[in-house]
């Protein structure tokens, strides 16, 4: 069984990923707001942003969950984001890119990543889990199944652990094979068991770059 999402606009190319994903963060809020929830799992105070050619991902699932960190000044904050989680992707013509402001003397500095592109094997990433705020996408999927319980989700590798508010019971889908092309997402985090990144080139600018 092949699923496909297509459409011309950003809601109707990816509806059937981020509506899942949006009730799963719903439900857990109601599950923070109980206590219901531990929070161990903390990010930096900054998103970032990734683009990519084309995704191709083994063993997919999707869950809602939180993630808590800090502002730059220091103070404790939360977001909620969809995990997507891969047992293994292939990633063409990646670039990512992360902005820090007021920079003293310099203003706003870009950091920015980028392989995988023209010339290099794609970048390769086994157990990677990635944190997204917004995502844009062709997607097509292979086999979907939605409205699972996220523990029980044994397509992908399992829910990430190590004290990340999620809730093992609320709302989440998986696909035998996900197919994203022209990508482009903002993210809290990404962790991956191994990450060979081919034709690897970061570079610094004053400019405000990113790759989107």
């Amino acid at each position: 069984m092949e699923s496909q999402v297509r459409g011309g606009t950003r809601w109707k190319r990816f509806a059937v990923v981020m509506v899942p994903s949006v009730a799963a963060t719903a439900a857990i809020g109601v599950a923070l707001a109980q206590g219901a929830l531990a929070a161990s799992f903390s990010v930096s105070g900054q998103s970032f942003k990734v683009r990519a050619d084309k995704l191709v991902g083994d063993g997919f699932s999707q869950y809602g969950a939180i993630d808590n960190g800090y502002t730059l000044d220091g103070k404790k904050t939360a977001h909620p984001v969809a995990v997507s989680a891969f047992k293994h992707a292939e990633i063409t013509n990646l670039c990512q890119s992360v902005v820090t402001p007021n920079v003293p003397f310099f203003g706003s500095v870009s950091l920015i990543l980028k392989a995988g592109g023209a010339g290099h094997d794609a970048v390769q990433a086994d157990r990677i889990y990635i944190d997204v705020a917004d995502l844009q996408a062709d997607a097509v999927f292979d086999n979907i199944d939605i409205g699972v319980a996220a523990k029980d989700a044994d397509k992908g590798p399992g829910m990430k652990g190590g004290g990340e508010q999620a809730n093992p019971y609320g709302f989440a889908q998986q696909a035998d094979k996900a197919t994203l092309t022209d990508v482009k997402q903002t993210a809290w985090a990404t962790t991956a068991g191994t990450f060979k990144l081919s034709g690897l080139h970061m570079s610094l600018s004053t400019d405000g770059a990113e790759c989107f």
